[in-house]
């Protein structure tokens, strides 16, 4: 399961969901889908387009945890 962490590192950069979505050019109904862990797929436009904002690496902000449930 990867894990979206946006919410600590936009506190660390002291910076809201809606200017992260005007910056970005992302809409705040499909930044918090992906901020609350219910998007199902990112493109890499816009995960570079959160990095570039937010100034960190794509590992700052995905976490991959094994799932209980995968058995693997």
């Amino acid at each position: 399961m990867i894990r979206v962490d946006l919410d600590v590192m936009m506190a660390r950069r002291k910076m809201s969901l809606t200017e992260l979505s005007q910056r970005v050019g992302i809409t705040m109904a499909n930044l918090s889908i992906l901020k609350n862990g219910r998007a199902k797929a990112v493109r890499m436009s816009t995960l570079e387009a959160i990095c570039k904002v937010l100034k960190c690496q794509p590992g700052d902000i995905l976490v991959y945890e094994e799932s209980e449930e995968s058995g693997v």
